[in-house]
C-alpha cells in the first residue's frame, strides 16, 4: 500500500491509502462485497431519469460530499485483519509513507499520520454509538410501503462509516507503532508543492508542527497565525495527472471544497461586527 500525504492548506493534510492489487472476489470479506453491491447499485441509481431513486441519489451525492474528508481518508485505509497483520510484520505487504519534502520533514513525516490516523478517534466511537442507538428507532419506518426505509439505511451506512475509520486508524497505529513504513519523499509532489511556496512565507515546519502536534480540525481562531489555503483545485487535477491516480481527484476536490470553504467562514465570521450575532433575549 501507498500513504499520501497531501497539505491542502497550513493547518489541514489529506490522508490517502492506495491499494496497489485489489482483493479476488473468493478473498472478499462480506463487508466488501456488500460494499461492492452497494455501490453498483448507487450507480445504477444515478443513470436513471428521474423517479424517488434519482431524487434520493442527488440528495445522498448532497450529503456524502459534506463528509469529512478526514474521515474519507480514513476510510480508504484498508481495515487490519489477521492475515494482513502477520503480512506486514513478515514483510511480504510493504507500506510506503509518501509525502512532499519541502512541506513535510522526513523526520515529521511519521508524526504527522499517527496523528491523521488518531486525532478523531474519540468523535468516531462517539458517533457510532449514536447511529447504533438511532438505528432502532427509524426501523419502524420499514412499514411506510413504496418507499424505502430512508433514515434507517443512512444510520446504517454512516454506522459502517465511522466504523471504517476507526478500523483505519487502528491499521495506522499499528504500522506506526512497528515501524512498519517505508519512507519515501516525492519529488513529483515537490515539483506541483513547492511553486505555491515561493510566493508565500509558509514553512515546512510550521506546516508539520500544525499537522503532528494538534488536530488538523482545531478551532482556527486559537492560532494567531491565520490559514493560508495551499491547493487550489487546478493544482488538485495537475497533481492527480502526475500522480497518475486517477481515483484521488474526487478525494481531493471534496477535499479542497471543504477546506476552502471553512477558511470563508472563519474570514466571514472575524469580518462581522461584534454585537450582530442577532437580537439577545
Amino acid at each position: 500500500m501507498r500513504f499520501f500525504l497531501l497539505p491542502i492548506s497550513t493547518r489541514r493534510t489529506l490522508l490517502y491509502c492506495q491499494k496497489l492489487q485489489a482483493l479476488p472476489t473468493d478473498k472478499q470479506t462480506i463487508v466488501d462485497k456488500a460494499t461492492v453491491r452497494a455501490a453498483k447499485l448507487w450507480s445504477g441509481w444515478e443513470k436513471k431519469e428521474g423517479g424517488w431513486q434519482k431524487k434520493v441519489v442527488v440528495y445522498g451525492n448532497y450529503l456524502l460530499r459534506r463528509i469529512p474528508y478526514e474521515e474519507w481518508g480514513l476510510k480508504s485505509v484498508p481495515p487490519l485483519s489477521t492475515k494482513r497483520r502477520e503480512e506486514e510484520i513478515l514483510g511480504k505487504d510493504k507500506n510506503h509513507l509518501i509525502y512532499p519534502e519541502s512541506l513535510i520533514p522526513t523526520a515529521k513525516a511519521v508524526n504527522v499520520l499517527r496523528t491523521l490516523g488518531t486525532e478523531r478517534e474519540s468523535l468516531h466511537k462517539s458517533r457510532l454509538m449514536w447511529c447504533l442507538v438511532g438505528m432502532p428507532i427509524s426501523a419502524p419506518f420499514a412499514l411506510v410501503p413504496v418507499i424505502p426505509n430512508l433514515p434507517f439505511f443512512y444510520l446504517v451506512y454512516r454506522a459502517w462509516s465511522h466504523w471504517r475509520a476507526l478500523a483505519g486508524g487502528k491499521h495506522i497505529r499499528f504500522l506506526c507503532d512497528n515501524n512498519l513504513l517505508s519512507l519515501a519523499p516525492s519529488p513529483v509532489l515537490d515539483s506541483i508543492y513547492s511553486p505555491l511556496l515561493s510566493n508565500s512565507s509558509i514553512s515546512k515546519e510550521s506546516i508539520a508542527e500544525k499537522d503532528s502536534a494538534k488536530s488538523s480540525t482545531t478551532d482556527a481562531s486559537k492560532d494567531p497565525e491565520e490559514e493560508k489555503i495551499l491547493l487550489s483545485q487546478e493544482n488538485g487535477r495537475q497533481l492527480v495527472k502526475a500522480l497518475e491516480i486517477p481515483e484521488l481527484e474526487v478525494e481531493l476536490e471534496r477535499a479542497i471544497w471543504q477546506v476552502e470553504t471553512a477558511i470563508q467562514k472563519e474570514k466571514d465570521a472575524k469580518a462581522k461586527p461584534p454585537g450582530t450575532d442577532g437580537p439577545k433575549e
